[in-house]
């Protein structure tokens, strides 16, 4: 997926590619309420915006990552994976797949998938609390993109 992205310095490019970010971190940190007050402010059409504003990223939110695989050692009882989920959930995270291997002496293997672009924790923070839902054993993330 890198492959389909460059990195060119801001100087070169059109000023109005800036104005976008800055109209989108309006809108986010709440400053403005609508698209119409961000365009205006920082001086771009809504078109400009909404033609571009999925396909410009700022290097910090690539760092950030906006996906995460966790694999987990869960206890095989009723309600465990259940828990995991409805915690993921309430931290914010958002179950792009789930992949579970078959009880082995009482314990199933749990590997997730997760959007966490819109968590308001660390994903260390994230591990923590699925570590403390009863009937988790063990989760440790894998990867993150």
């Amino acid at each position: 997926m890198l492959e389909q992205y460059l990195i060119i310095h801001k100087s070169i490019l059109p000023d109005y590619y800036e104005k976008v970010v800055e109209a989108r971190h309006l809108i986010e940190s709440g400053q403005v309420r609508e698209v119409s007050q961000a365009v205006r402010r920082v001086g771009i059409s809504r078109s400009t915006y909404y033609k571009y504003k999925d396909h410009i990223l700022e290097t910090s939110e690539m760092a950030t990552g906006r996906k995460a695989v966790l694999s987990m050692l869960l206890r095989h009882e009723p309600g465990v994976l259940s828990a995991v989920l409805f915690r993921i959930s309430e931290k914010g995270g958002s179950v792009l797949t789930i992949t579970q291997s078959p009880p082995i002496r009482g314990r199933a293997s749990v590997t997730v998938t997760l959007d966490v672009s819109e968590m308001f924790l660390s994903t260390q923070e994230l591990l923590e609390a699925l570590n403390a839902v009863s009937g988790v054993d063990s989760t440790r993330l894998v990867a993150v993109e």
